[in-house]
Order: C-alpha cells, then structure tokens, then sequence
C-alpha cells in the first residue's frame, strides 16, 4: 500500500528549478511506478476523475488548468489502457469546462431530437433482434449513445453542425463467441446495406490497449446510416475496463501481500515508454513525447512471414526496422514495400508487406533519420547509438556548450564549479560523473541552460545561508543611509534624460525582465514582461522601446504581495515579525477573513531588487497556516 499511495502522490522532497520541471517529474514518476504496478494508474485515474466531478467548487483558472491537463494526459492515458468509460466521462467533462458554451449547445441540441433518435434505434433493434433469434445467435442488443466531446471532435473535423450528426447512437451487440460475432455480422448486412469504407475488424487485428470489436456503418430507413459493434462478452469487459480486465495476481508466500502486474504482450507500449524516458533528461521534450505516445494512431503492418506489426501513424521503414530489432535498424541500407524497392522514408500504410535490406558495412545510423521516425522506441535508439559512438566529441560539445553559458551569465567556472554543486547536479539529473553530464548535453538530451539553472540554484543556496546575519545588517544599513527620493534605477536604450516611471500596475524590481511604454506627455512606463496589460501595449508596437536595469542607480520600489493562510490567532503580526527580521520595509498590511475561515492578506514591501523580494517571499512561505504566497501583477 505505501508502494501505491508513493506512486500516487507528488514528488514533495526533490527541489527543481521550475514548476514545469517539477510537473513533468510527477508524470515520470507515476510511469515508472505504474511499470512495477498497474494499480497505481488505477488509482490516479480514479482521483482524477473524482476531481473533474467537483470542478465546480474550484475558481476559474483552476478549473481550465486542471480540466486541460486531463484533455492532454489522463483522458489520452485511459484510452491507451482501453479504460472507454473512465475516457469517455473524463473528456466530456474536460469538454465542459474548457468549451462551456459549445458544451451547451450540443446537450441542448441533443434534448431537442432525443425522442426521435430513440424511436428510430429501437425500431432498428427490433428487426435485428428478431432476425438473430431466428438464426438461432443468442445476443444481447443494446442502444449506445455517442459522447459528447466525441460529437463535437466529429463536427470540427467534417466541418458540420449537430443535425448532420446522423450516428448520434449506435447499436451494441454481444454474442457468446468469436463465431456468432461474425454469424451475426452477416444477418445485420443481410438486413441493411454497409456503408463502403466504414467495416473495421479489431477482432483481427486488435488495437495495442486490448480493445476488439467488429465496426461497421449501416444505411437505415429513408436514407440515415447508424453504426453497429458487435462483440463477446470478454470482449465487452475489456472494452469498459481495459488492462484493468487482465491482472494476474501473483501471491507471496501465501500473504495478504499482493503484487498486480500485467501480462507482457498487453503492455508493450509502456515498456518502450519506461525505456525512452530513462535517458530524457529534458521536462520538455519528456512531455512533448509523452503526449504523442499517449495520442498516436496506428497502422498494421506485415513482414514478409506474415507476422504483424504495430506501428505509430506515419512510421516509415526505419520504424519498422528498429521495431524488429536494433541491430538490423543500425545495418539498414534499404527497403521493399510490397515487393517494390522504395526510399526508407517512405510512410506505411495499413496492410504493406515490409522487407529490411541489411547489410554488415552499414555505417550506421543517419542524424538525418531522427526527422522522419515516428516512434519512440526506434528515436531513442538512434541517439543512443550516436550517445555511444560520439562520446568523445560530444564531452567536448558538452563543455564548450557549459562554457559559453557560464560566460553569457557573466559568472566563472570557478564560482559554479565547486564539487557540491556539481554533485547535486549529477545527483537530479541521474548521472554517475561528469563525463556523462558533458556527453548528455553535447547530444542533446539536456540543455546546458538546465544544467547551469541547476549550479545557480546550489550556488545562491549556500550564499544566502553563508554570514546571513552580517548580510541583513548590511542591507539595513544601506537602507538607513539611502535617499528617499531615487532615480527610476531604469536605462532607456538611445535616449538621454527621459522621464521614466514605474508602472503601478505591476511593480517591476531590478531583476524583473522589463519593456518600455512611450506615453503621450508621460515619458516611458516601465513594466514587467509578463504584466496583465502587455497585450493591450503591443496593440501599438510603435511605442514599444528597449529598456533595461542600470547597474549604478540604487533605488527602492514598491511591491504588492498577496498571501493567503488558514485563519489562526497570531497570524498577522507573525508576518510582521519575519519581516522584520529580514529589515524588510513594509509601507502596508491589511487582512480579512472570508466565509471558510480562509484568510486573505495584502503586503506592500520597498525592496532593492528581485533578490531581496525573493528572500522576503521565501520567508512568508514559511510562515505557519500559510499555503500561497504571490506577488501580484
């Protein structure tokens, strides 16, 4: 149990430099715990789904957030765990808070047409129904209604409104045999004329999560297609409960300890998901891949034997040779696509027979190939090969790579490169020495900005606890001494003597990447690149101008904080106390208490410049019955 729940939970102890970084951990985290044990994901997708149902309790930007976040990993996850009645409710209420209006007006436009919708399957259900009993094929028939972000994915893709959605519902029929599957197929083509084009067999050729069926579009009374799937019952379990539907449960030594694991075959995209992130160092490009993983369609495959193979839409030949094996992708030198000779880039499509041309002076693989590959498994391959092949020059890239950023900062090797630092650093990123760090960012697999993030991060840790006292008084100091009317502390770039004033409406500090605003009759307005209004400035770019901190003004500047903390005795002046310990300058405090007891705070500190708000935001943080603190914009 405390297996699962570690799977389950965040990431709490580690420290990262970005929230993003930190994301993408949790998301590689839950992937190799689910690789041990399949529940974890159960469990999770379970969580999710409870969270989406009470989205409504949660503000609006939080709701969109988390609603996005299940439209892009956990929806996608449940399909390619052939978990449908867990995907299908997560992206129809994903749908519902990110497209509300659009949400509406098809459930509205569903209510209005139910009853004629109904009557006309029913009718249908009843010809089939009769005409099975006759056939002597014991089935149960069922109506099957189409979910809602499905209709609207079907409308933007054919460019149609919600009437000329005709497969609104479908019929569902389970039989007790592969057999009486296709036995009961031909009675309902008997009946109704199929629609060219629309039979697939997953029976066949099961998709990768498990799922079969029999798919096919038929041409109803006065003209109106409607889609049948027939099934087995195992077929139907699988279907709604996906790899959950397959544990095999493996007791140890007859206790109540269980372990649930899942067959090999079932899970053969995982595997290869666990292998390629190993060596993925960047959040990034992790969770880019990721996504494409979990969203891609496939296409079917055969060698020359006949043996089938699955593979992402778009794969070419190298696909399919890394597929078979990684060696013959390494000596590929050509390809026959039924038969024929054709370029190794070539995209395969459902039904090509494949044959790999070897040969053992193959060079090895191109760089240029990474371009053309569509799967996971076959570009971790290639760039494990060049990894290996390359170490050499890729440990000198790496360095030159380090170098230059070090230098772009305007700091030295030797005041980053302290062996703490580079520990630490090799200790987050997984590495076992510093050649392997060299070798990974000369590659590619991590940037050299990452790794130097990483230093700084070590670096600033220890200087703001090194002599802290000694720096406090110091900046104190400097306070009592500094004037109180100062320079804006702000270089307008190509102009003398301007008029320059801090925007209120978000606070810019020394450190804050900045833009300038010519007014009219006002001089330049300061701003932080990320301000609320920045899009209503570029509406006129003409007034745009470069402006940037001058190293030599010292100046003070006002900040507002916002903090929000549970309700408890004390609160207020506990802040006043940490900022006093700090010497920081509050100009304002003022709190109020709302219905849950949930306490809103207003902060307004003069600083020198980032760092010295950095530190202040670190300390309210720290502050008992405090869970947010933002600067606001």
């Amino acid at each position: 149990m405390v297996r699962l729940l570690t799977g389950v939970t965040k990431l709490g102890k580690l420290q990262y430099t970005t929230r993003e970084e930190q994301q993408v951990e949790n998301y590689r985290k839950m992937f190799l715990a689910m690789g041990k044990d399949i529940r974890v994901i159960l469990i999770k997708l379970a969580d999710r789904l409870h969270n989406m149902r009470t989205l409504k309790y949660l503000k609006r930007d939080r709701q969109i957030a988390n609603a996005q976040e299940t439209m892009d990993l956990y929806a996608p996850l449940a399909n390619r765990l052939g978990i449908y009645s867990l995907k299908w409710e997560l992206e129809d209420l994903a749908f519902k808070y990110l497209e509300p209006e659009e949400y509406r007006e098809i459930v509205e436009g569903l209510d209005e047409k139910r009853e004629e919708r109904i009557a006309f399957i029913n009718k249908i259900q009843e010809q089939i129904r009769l005409e099975l009993k006759l056939q002597r094929i014991d089935a149960q028939i069922t109506g099957r209604a189409k979910h809602i972000y499905s209709i609207y994915r079907k409308m933007q893709r054919d460019n149609i409104t919600l009437d000329q959605v005709y497969d609104l519902l479908a019929l569902r029929i389970i039989v007790n045999s592969v057999k009486d599957c296709y036995a009961a197929l031909g009675v309902v083509h008997e009946l109704y004329n199929p629609m060219p084009g629309r039979f697939k067999d997953y029976i066949a050729l099961p998709k990768a999560n498990m799922y079969q069926s029999l798919h096919t579009t038929l041409i109803g009374p006065k003209g109106v297609p409607f889609e049948v799937q027939l099934r087995t019952w195992d077929m139907h379990r699988i279907a709604e409960y996906g790899i959950a539907a397959h544990w095999a449960y493996k007791e140890a030594n007859k206790t109540k300890k269980t372990t649930v694991k899942v067959e090999e075959d079932k899970l053969s995209w995982l595997r290869e998901t666990l292998e390629w992130q190993k060596d993925m160092q960047d959040p990034q490009e992790f969770l880019n891949t990721l996504k494409t993983e979990l969203f891609e369609d496939e296409v079917y495959v055969f060698t020359r034997n006949g043996d089938i193979k699955v593979l992402p839409k778009g794969s070419t030949p190298i696909d399919f040779a890394y597929n078979i094996h990684t060696e013959i992708g390494h000596r590929m030198t050509g390809a026959k696509i039924n038969g024929k000779m054709m370029p190794i880039i070539t995209k395969l499509n459902n039904g090509d027979i494949k044959e790999i041309i070897t040969t053992d002076n193959a060079k090895g693989p191109s760089r240029d190939w990474l371009k053309f590959v569509q799967s996971s498994s076959a570009k971790n391959k290639i760039l494990q090969w060049f990894k290996k092949e390359e170490r050499e020059e890729n440990i000198e890239k790496g360095k030159d790579a380090l170098q230059r950023e070090i230098k772009r900062i305007g700091m030295t090797e030797q005041q980053l490169y302290k062996q703490e630092y580079i520990n630490a650093t090799l200790e987050r990123y997984k590495f076992s020495n510093i050649n392997d760090l060299y070798s990974s960012v000369g590659f590619g697999a991590l940037s050299a900005g990452k790794v130097i993030s990483k230093l700084l991060f070590e670096y600033r840790k220890e200087h703001e606890e090194e002599n802290i006292e000694e720096k406090i008084e110091e900046l104190a100091k400097k306070r009592e001494t500094r004037p109180k009317n100062t320079k804006s502390g702000v270089i307008v770039k190509g102009i003398d003597n301007c008029l320059v004033k801090l925007s209120k409406c978000c606070n810019p500090v020394p450190g804050d990447d900045i833009i300038g605003y010519i007014t009219k009759g006002r001089g330049v307005s300061i701003h932080r690149s990320d301000c609320v209004n920045i899009k209503d400035l570029f509406q006129d770019e003409s007034r745009i101008i470069d402006v940037e901190w001058s190293d030599t003004e010292k100046a003070s500047y006002k900040v507002d904080i916002e903090i929000h903390s549970n309700d408890r005795d004390g609160l207020v002046a506990d802040i006043a106390k940490e900022m006093n310990n700090l010497k920081a300058e509050m100009l304002m405090i003022s709190s109020k208490v709302n219905r849950e007891r949930i306490v809103e705070t207003q902060l307004t500190l003069q600083v020198e410049n980032i760092d010295e708000l950095n530190k202040a935001l670190k300390a309210l943080r720290k502050i008992d019955s405090v869970y947010e603190v933002k600067r606001k914009k």
